[in-house]
């Protein structure tokens, strides 16, 4: 029986030039078709331009279980150009372990500070590798190094990664130019240690097979290979794979994993997957899966956070790069929150009701874009009231293959790169895609999301003890017959049911159950017969003075939710 290997993958990522590619290289035994900038372009600009493959084997240590075995590492090597930040996402939800690397000479940079973020979204351990200690002169290196690893371990502090392994390197000597035979600096220390940080990924074979691919070539005589990782179930030889942007199905011909034939492969393993009749051209990078599992949607709901970093407001309305599972697009945003009296109601995973409803929101609600003046006025208090949890609607410029619950990134990739600011703005999970495109009128008036309406008008006279007019509560050509039979409520305590209009100038009549209270009754008469009393000239100081005691003018307010999705835009009052 064949010694059992364990699959980790381990994400490279890094600021530009921070020397990924040297690492990864330092740290294989075995590379994959993918590996170490073999595309032209990528050799020409000297960067990496797309995501490098390779591994390494090693013991399997021991707190990975008894028995012979070996522990593989794919090292995933994802490009630091800023212009790529779509591809390391798409590296980051394949990734098991991370590893950051800094250039020693110049500490965190942008890049690096997006990487981590992604690594806070996607992953759940890191090491730090202090890469290029060849750069610091002898006599001083040990003391630049410690000097940088606090100035990391203060970075990493308030991060899920506080207290990970931080390990000095120089993965090639001498620079790019350097020959290939010089001898790295600390690179067995750092196998040491990422053995120590290596775990049992949960894998489950079971579920549909979903795979991320990420190259596609041609064999003479063999067919088309797709390279890639699986993201969930598993896939055996002569099982029909579908490529659902093509929506074209295949039989799986061979398989590899690093040049070793296999006959099946499952979640979180590195595969080639050979099929015959297609051209590689159609494909380079997408999915991959069980025919029929993965659904083409236009628009999709997600629960989400925004990400602490990202300077300013999520506004309602606005644009952003949406990254869905491998696919980045432009989408729409559209921010709700639970209605205000459930916004301690406990977080539900994975999970939406479209029973319940949901308050319209003009940004993402956080302590830095608490607009409304209610919550100013508390804050002032220290008591902002924020949700639990907080969803949006995304309405995609053009429709994204993706599984369910899979990772959702909204990032403004068109800031300056070159700009010292973090331009991933939020993450979530997608909860609910739409995959009819006439969504809006088919799909979207089931999602009760409302805006609550505040209107404030004046009692301008009394007709009798159960009759008032109206004023300034509605414009000279509003249609007021939509609103009779809505309750009021004035500023005096009473309750009132708006009756019809009064008139043409938007004035309206009230009608008032229970009677108006004698007080209100004497406040309106007094100040109706200080309207009519009101000449000009002759004001004696007692009139001034007793004008000015005079109350406010009685208000008159009226308080409705309207449903932003329905049809009939009905008024309701609970």
């Amino acid at each position: 029986m064949a010694a059992r290997v364990l699959n980790v993958n381990v994400g490279v990522l890094g600021h530009i030039d921070s020397g990924k590619t040297a690492l990864a290289r330092a740290l294989s035994t075995t590379s994959s078709t993918a590996a170490f900038d073999r595309a032209p372009q990528s050799r020409a600009r000297g960067i990496t331009l797309d995501l490098g493959f390779s591994c390494l084997r090693t013991a399997l240590p021991p707190q990975l279980g008894p028995g012979p075995g070996e522990l593989q590492f794919t090292l995933v090597d994802c490009p630091g150009h800023a212009s790529l930040i779509r591809t390391i996402i798409g590296g980051a939800q394949i990734i098991d372990l991370m590893v950051l690397v800094i250039d020693v000479t110049k500490g965190m940079q942008t890049q690096s500070a997006e990487c981590l973020v992604i690594g806070q979204i996607a992953c759940q351990k890191m090491v730090v590798v202090l890469n290029k200690i060849d750069l610091l002169p002898e006599g001083k290196r040990q003391s630049a190094i410690e000097k940088m690893t606090k100035k990391m371990q203060k970075t990493l502090e308030n991060t899920k990664f506080s207290g990970c392994p931080i390990v000095a390197v120089a993965a090639k000597p001498g620079g790019p130019e350097a020959p290939e035979s010089g001898n790295p600096l600390g690179v067995s220390e750092l196998i040491e240690v990422l053995k120590s940080q290596a775990y049992l990924p949960s894998r489950d074979p079971s579920g549909h097979f979903l795979m991320a691919v990420d190259h596609c070539f041609s064999i003479k005589g063999q067919g088309t290979v797709m390279t890639g990782t699986i993201l969930s179930g598993s896939v055996s030889l002569g099982d029909s794979v579908e490529i659902p942007a093509l929506k074209v199905t295949k039989k799986v011909k061979s398989m590899q994993m690093f040049h070793t034939p296999v006959t099946y492969a499952m979640q979180g393993d590195r595969v080639g997957v050979c099929v015959t009749q297609f051209d590689p051209k159609l494909l380079e990078r997408g999915l991959i899966c069980t025919p029929d599992s993965l659904h083409t949607i236009h628009a999709a709901i997600i629960s989400l956070k925004k990400i602490q970093y990202f300077r300013g407001a999520l506004q309602t309305k606005a644009k952003f790069h949406i990254t869905v599972g491998h696919e980045t697009v432009m989408g729409r945003v559209m921010f709700f929150s639970p209605a205000p009296a459930d916004f301690n109601e406990e977080i539900q995973e994975n999970i939406f009701h479209f029973e319940k409803d949901y308050l319209y929101q003009e940004e993402y609600l956080s302590k830095d874009s608490v607009s409304s003046e209610e919550n100013k006025e508390n804050d002032q208090a220290g008591e902002v009231q924020l949700p639990k949890q907080q969803w949006a609607l995304l309405e995609f410029e053009k429709p994204v293959t993706c599984p369910k619950l899979c990772l959702v990134i909204g990032s403004k990739l068109d800031t300056d790169i070159h700009a010292n600011t973090c331009r991933l703005a939020f993450h979530g999970i997608l909860l609910q895609g739409m995959e009819d495109k006439n969504y809006t009128e088919t799909f979207l008036p089931k999602l009760k999301v409302y805006k609550q309406k505040h209107k404030e008008g004046q009692v301008e006279r009394v007709i009798d003890d159960y009759n008032v007019i109206g004023r300034s509560l509605f414009k000279k050509e509003t249609n007021i017959q939509i609103f009779v039979g809505l309750k009021v409520k004035l500023s005096t305590g009473e309750d009132g049911i708006i009756d019809g209009g009064f008139g043409q100038s938007g004035k309206f009549k009230i009608r008032i159950p229970d009677g108006l209270k004698p007080d209100t009754k004497m406040l309106l008469t007094a100040a109706s017969k200080k309207k009519s009393k009101g000449g000009k000239g002759d004001m004696t100081k007692e009139d001034a003075s007793s004008k000015n005691d005079s109350a406010q003018p009685v208000t008159i307010s009226l308080i409705f939710k309207r449903y932003v999705f329905d049809t009939q835009k009905k008024m309701i009052q609970s």
